[in-house]
């Protein structure tokens, strides 16, 4: 008899900069790749030459690296697919056209829908590691009344947007997460009246999603509500 493989959620991981073979470092509670928050097995697939720097900014030669490593997580037992960079939303098309489970790559693809759930006069505010490189293209908003109604700031210049350009990469500092999205809703908060929900692209703000909501009373949503809902649909 053949052992079957486990269903899981797999993620795709960029570099850290570990030593060849060295497995990830253990999830952080409340982060995309804690099991216990999705309620769902967790396998990942490091995507050789996927930097921070490179993933954000946007290079077309990643795409294969990404089909290859999703395709490996469907072998493993993939039922779905997601990442941990929002950014990698670039190869969402090349990715879900290469295997056959679904394909989530960002908490971005939740914009649209989004838009659809409040008043039209209502915004949505996208924190992001760096709102200079979320492009237009990325949002899936192509009506331009619609795509007035998205605010986007980001944390660049942080000490998080600094840590995540190091090599290696250093175990996410929790506090400097919330300080930096903190500060970068308050300054959205500031410039745009009638911001009614808020939509973290970085994968790494879930970690304080709970202590935002607190502060604004405002819907905030994230790759992990991006992923229990894919997980569901599959579960």
């Amino acid at each position: 008899m053949t052992s079957q493989i486990p269903r899981s959620l797999g993620v795709l991981l960029l570099e850290r900069g570990l030593p060849p073979g060295a497995p990830p470092p253990p999830a952080v509670p409340g982060s995309m790749r804690d099991s216990a928050l999705l309620n769902f097995p967790i396998i990942s697939e490091i995507v050789p030459g996927a930097w921070v720097e490179n993933v954000v900014r946007g290079d077309p030669a990643l795409e294969s690296a990404y089909i290859a490593a999703a395709r490996r997580l469907v072998d493993r037992g993939a039922v779905a697919i997601s990442s941990d960079c929002g950014f990698s939303i670039r190869h969402q098309e090349a990715v879900a056209a290469s295997v056959n489970v679904p394909v989530a790559m960002s908490s971005l693809l939740l914009l649209p829908a989004l838009l659809r759930q409040l008043p039209k006069s209502a915004k949505i505010a996208v924190a992001t590691y760096d709102s200079t490189h979320c492009s237009e293209d990325l949002l899936g908003v192509n009506d331009e009344t619609e795509r007035a109604r998205i605010v986007i700031g980001g944390i660049e210049g942080g000490k998080y947007w600094h840590d995540g350009l190091k090599r290696p990469l250093p175990p996410a500092d929790v506090a400097a997460v919330e300080a930096d999205v903190t500060a970068c809703v308050a300054r959205l908060r500031a410039a745009h009246q009638g911001i009614a929900a808020i939509l973290f692209e970085c994968t790494a703000f879930p970690l304080v999603a709970p202590a935002i909501r607190r502060t604004t009373n405002l819907p905030v949503y994230d790759i992990t509500t991006l992923c229990r809902l894919t997980v569901a649909s599959v579960a």
